[in-house]
């Protein structure tokens, strides 16, 4: 089996790892900071604040923005449902924005009539979650001006993203935005084999994120009701969680990093490789816009179903049976059951809707082959015949 996405584990990495085990600290030592030091230097960001997944940092990043309930967040309904989750774990409401047919991104000028009806309405968000989908940044410039017009905050989904750029810059750098979201799962550019990091230029936030992810205990002095008793002494002075990454796991981001360059340029090859072995082919390559650079996630197609005698399920069992594994990115989450049942219903994004009707994620990981992904374009061809 070819699988969509996986991992290289190095010797390098293995060395870390064990170099950690042997250590004084599994967990709270020094490798977690040097990890969040590593990736804000490369992003261009002032503070990393590094948790067990990507979810738990979009949890502490509304949270930090003091999300709750009686407010509203909007996002993509072309996600996985942790960008839509994260408001609801806050007490706050959901609602999405359609997405751009083109790049599959949240629709700006849709945002902007949205905005501007909610406006009128007295229901502005509070909090913008937008993804950089399949590693691709959206139009965050537009998306900023947006923001500084009607009040709300961003969050930059960039769980797909670490290594794109957007006008030359990285994204993590929150220059756009107010935190910037990565995920360190195995699929994804680097891993810590589960993790994220949350990425912000506000002193505030970044302390709040930091109390948020460990029980909401601190040891400052400066930020106690009361003097400490002695050096032991912590308080709890707001209702956190566990969300801590351990020194394992950043000692294997660290060793991971040093190869992000390596990663995206592999994972670029494979996509303009995909690009010239799939043009005659009837389906839609992905665009991708001038302004960025993708970090290459995901790699997915649109089959022009109205071209083909046989459906999207069909072509994705025939892969699967030739061993090549396909997925498809994303179920569209306002249709899911869990927010179905808060009055979303099919019909309510039909950008979106179309897009998933049509979309297959083919593999791409940068440890991939030529031959191996002569294989799946062979396999496509023939499911596609």
């Amino acid at each position: 089996m070819i699988p969509y996405g996986r991992q290289e584990i190095t010797q390098a990495d293995i060395d870390a790892v064990v170099d950690v085990l042997g250590s004084d600290f599994l967990t709270q030592g020094p490798a977690v900071p040097n990890f969040e030091n590593a990736i804000a230097k490369r992003v261009g960001a002032r503070f990393g604040v590094a948790v067990n997944s990507a979810t738990s940092a979009l949890h502490i990043a509304c949270l930090a923005l003091r999300l709750g309930a009686g407010d509203l967040l909007w996002t993509t309904p072309i996600t996985f449902v942790a960008s839509a989750n994260c408001a609801r774990y806050c007490g706050a409401d959901v609602d999405f924005v359609d997405i751009d047919p083109a790049t599959y991104n949240i629709d700006v000028e849709a945002l902007a009539l949205k905005l501007n009806d909610a406006q009128k309405k007295g229901e502005l968000p509070k909090i913008l979650v937008v993804v950089h989908l399949c590693g691709q940044p959206c139009d965050l410039d537009a998306i900023h001006a947006l923001s500084g017009k009607y009040g709300f905050r961003v969050i930059e989904d960039a769980s797909h993203a670490i290594g794109a750029s957007y006008r030359n810059e990285p994204v993590g750098n929150c220059r756009y935005s107010d935190i910037t979201v990565f995920s360190f799962h195995p699929v994804k550019i680097i891993t810590t084999g589960e993790g994220g990091m949350a990425m912000t230029n506000d002193p505030e936030l970044a302390s709040r994120m930091e109390l948020f992810r460990s029980h909401g205990i601190t040891r400052d002095a400066g930020l106690m009701t009361h003097t400490p008793d002695g050096p032991w002494y912590y308080q709890q002075i707001d209702l956190g969680f566990n969300y801590r990454m351990t020194d394992i796991q950043a000692a294997l981001g660290l060793t991971q990093l040093t190869r992000l360059d390596a990663y995206v340029a592999r994972r670029k090859a494979i996509a303009v490789r995909y690009d010239s072995s799939l043009n005659a082919l009837p389906v839609q390559t992905p665009l991708q816009v001038a302004e960025a650079a993708s970090a290459w996630h995901l790699y997915v197609i649109r089959l022009r179903l109205d071209e083909i005698t046989r459906s999207r399920e069909a072509v994705v069992q025939t892969l699967r049976s030739a061993g090549i594994g396909v997925n498809v990115h994303y179920i569209p989450v306002h249709t899911q059951p869990y927010y179905r049942s808060l009055g979303f219903q099919a019909g309510d994004f039909p950008k979106a809707e179309r897009y998933y009707s049509e979309a297959i994620s083919l593999p791409l990981y940068a440890t991939m082959s030529d031959a191996q992904q002569d294989a799946v374009v062979d396999a496509l061809n023939k499911a596609l015949s």
